[in-house]
């Protein structure tokens, strides 16, 4: 078995559900009341009829998105890490995560249906959406592209299938369901990942686990909704992975970036909005994070234009608080360009609001 470096990253959430909102949902009664054994119910004795065709019916689901989209997903190995992709089109192209082709520029892909090696290139890499895409130098026969869905059909509670090639067991298939929509995901920087903070992300109670990055997170009609990319883990043990708790980047996302890869051999509108600064994080007297200081700012960039300057501290965007680089990098992301917003700082002891239109990353 190939050996695969482990893709469970501790993750930022925006929002938390409060733990005890938790234990609430996970308490709740079913509907309805029990009946004695003496009562007749001709209702559920039809459901009890009804349903051995309703588990074949949905397994007959199962079997057919299985059918349909595995052969499209492909196993891909570097020179150390194993990952999955998803054909992209009938050119060869293959999209996959940025932490799974990682600084490499040549690939070994095995597909569903053959053992036979086949050797690809990076297209281009970007990071900051944990997006790729590899070109196979030859398209086998039979291989085909997958078909992606539109993320606004996406609902909590669908039935969604994970595929990919987990601890390097290719063409594996794990279910579950639509767990949350709209979550923003900060992606550790350490162990391979790229640090990305990534907006709208689907999460799913289908396993995902290392080798599963890169793959398909599909609903049963047979339509690619998401790529799986991270794994969630609970500090609390040790950093082990949460199990039930993974993310897939949205297919309007892939398709965006991966679209713009495959014209133009790299991404020229990422639609992420930026403020134009590089930062730190600073701490109060009491060591707690307090805002980000503003490092450097890009000539003619947002924060110039609004006269932020080196060494103001910035400390709101909007309604949003910053105390970090990372609260203002997942602020954000869940902005888009052209944004006119309200910056809050602090220069010289005294504070200060600007307003400045967002640019693009």
């Amino acid at each position: 078995m190939a050996a695969s470096r482990s893709r469970a990253v501790r993750l930022r959430l925006m929002p938390i559900v409060p733990a005890a909102c938790a234990a609430l949902l996970l308490a709740g009664c079913a509907p309805g009341t029990a009946r004695g054994s003496g009562s007749a119910d001709p209702s559920a004795a039809g459901g009890v009829r009804a349903a051995p065709r309703a588990a074949s019916d949905l397994q007959s689901d199962y079997e057919r998105v299985i059918r349909n989209v595995l052969p499209s997903v492909v196993q891909i190995q570097g020179s150390k890490d194993l990952g999955s992709g998803v054909v992209y089109d009938d050119q060869g192209h293959v999209v996959t995560n940025a932490h799974v082709v990682g600084d490499q520029k040549t690939f070994k892909v095995t597909t569903a249906g053959s053992e036979q090696v086949l050797a690809a290139d990076l297209v281009s890499s970007y990071p900051a959406d944990d997006l790729a895409v590899i070109k196979l130098r030859k398209m086998p026969a039979g291989l085909r592209a997958a078909s992606f869905g539109d993320t606004a059909g996406v609902a909590v509670g669908q039935i969604v299938l994970a595929m990919g090639s987990p601890l390097g067991l290719s063409s594996s298939v794990t279910q579950g369901i639509v767990s949350a929509t709209g979550r923003t995901v900060s992606e550790g920087s350490s162990g391979g990942g790229t640090g990305a903070t990534i907006s709208d992300m689907v999460q799913t109670s289908a396993a995902i686990n290392p080798g599963n990055s890169g793959g398909a997170l599909v609903n049963l009609d047979g339509k690619v909704i998401g790529i799986p990319t991270l794994a969630a883990t609970d500090p609390d043990l040790g950093g082990s992975a949460a199990p039930g708790i993974g993310f897939a980047i949205p297919a309007s996302t892939v398709k965006t970036i991966a679209g713009q890869i495959v014209q133009h051999g790299k991404v020229t509108e990422s639609g992420r909005a930026a403020l134009g600064v590089t930062g730190r994080t600073v701490v109060g007297p009491d060591f707690a994070p307090t805002g980000v200081a503003v490092v450097s700012v890009k000539s003619g960039g947002a924060a110039d234009k609004a006269g932020i300057r080196a060494g103001d501290i910035i400390t709101k965007v909007g309604d949003q608080p910053v105390t970090t680089i990372a609260s203002l990098t997942e602020t954000l992301a869940g902005l888009k360009p052209g944004t006119k917003v309200q910056v809050t700082y602090v220069r010289g002891g005294s504070e200060h609001s600007t307003n400045a239109t967002l640019g693009q990353l």
